[in-house]
């Protein structure tokens, strides 16, 4: 569970900011939905933050209303004593997202400061940023990783200059104990993705949310939030699992599609160069293979297949 130490300077900041409404340009997600609500949220923050405050109307919602990024907007963030809080949800594994939250953090401090400011010879006082992301993918996860910008840094040399650290909470049934025992609308929340997945495995999708929203009501888990959202929340986990399921068939398409692709030729190259050169000649065959493949589909956006096939913008322009 991520450790932060507490803080209980109540002094508020004169940031300018304004509570969202909700965007429905985007699928918005059950988790984002469930903790938008202020209560569920403090419950949440102190859950991770292993602290006790009591007044949801401390927390300074700043989400963003434009900050999409491939589709998908900026979940949650607030400010909780003069820190800025940036939380995540992930179904699938997402090795992007600290240069996304560079993205989503830049967007909140042109929000928050006074731009004519920063030409003067008073420092500038922002908030401190904190990164977490909550997973809940059925591809296994240790309970707590971190994601590192500098991973993404070619050719680095020493210290990296730049860094963002992102905290990854797994948050399926059985994982991170403490958290689930300090939140528990997460733990029922994660005690309903795991009935989803389980009658999932047997029945029609639509079948399975509709099953596990009833039998949940019954139990008592979630069961306000349920009745009161049943509908929307049926559609949304419906897409939610389709889509975690179309992006594990894509990405084992891609590496099979890739393996076959680059590797045989890479094979080829290596009795020319050497196993290690041939090696990376038939991943980087993978990768623009990836491309491809993405470009003929015309689903995607030429961000999303630059950041699944890890090739730059500028090369899947060139491909397209």
């Amino acid at each position: 569970m991520a450790k932060c130490k507490r803080n209980r300077n109540k002094t508020k900041r004169n940031f300018t900011v304004k509570t969202p409404t909700a965007n429905r340009n985007y699928k918005d997600t059950v988790f984002r939905m469930l903790f938008s609500d202020r209560k569920n949220l403090l419950s949440l923050y102190n859950a991770v933050n292993q602290s006790d405050y009591n007044n949801p109307d401390d927390l300074e919602i700043v989400t963003l209303e434009n900050a999409i990024y491939m589709g998908m907007k900026n979940d949650l963030a607030f400010i909780m004593d003069t820190n800025l809080y940036l939380y995540e949800h992930q179904s699938t594994y997402n090795p992007n997202m600290p240069l996304r939250d560079l993205f989503y953090i830049c967007s909140e401090y042109q929000k928050l400061v006074d731009k004519k400011s920063l030409y003067s010879s008073t420092l500038q006082k922002i908030p401190a940023p904190n990164f977490i992301e909550f997973y809940n993918g059925s591809t296994a996860a240790p309970d707590c990783t971190e994601l590192r910008l500098s991973s993404a840094f070619e050719h680095l040399s020493g210290e990296p200059k730049l860094e963002l650290i992102v905290t990854v909470l797994n948050v399926n049934e059985g994982h991170n104990a403490e958290l689930m025992q300090h939140c528990n609308t997460l733990n029922e929340y994660a005690q309903y993705v795991a009935k989803v997945r389980h009658y999932a495995a047997d029945m029609s999708l639509d079948q399975a949310v509709e099953r596990a929203v009833d039998e949940c009501v019954r139990e008592g888990i979630l069961a306000e939030f349920l009745t009161r959202n049943r509908n929307e929340v049926i559609s949304m986990s419906i897409f939610e699992y389709d889509k975690e399921l179309e992006e594990k068939k894509l990405r084992k398409a891609e590496y099979e599609a890739g393996r076959e692709a680059g590797f045989s030729e890479g094979e080829k190259h290596g009795r020319e160069t050497g196993f290690s050169e041939g090696e990376k000649y038939g991943i980087e065959l993978n990768s623009i293979e990836t491309a491809r493949r993405m470009l003929q589909l015309q689903e995607f956006s030429l961000e999303k297949i630059a950041a699944i096939s890890g090739l730059s913008l500028d090369e899947v322009k060139k491909l397209q």
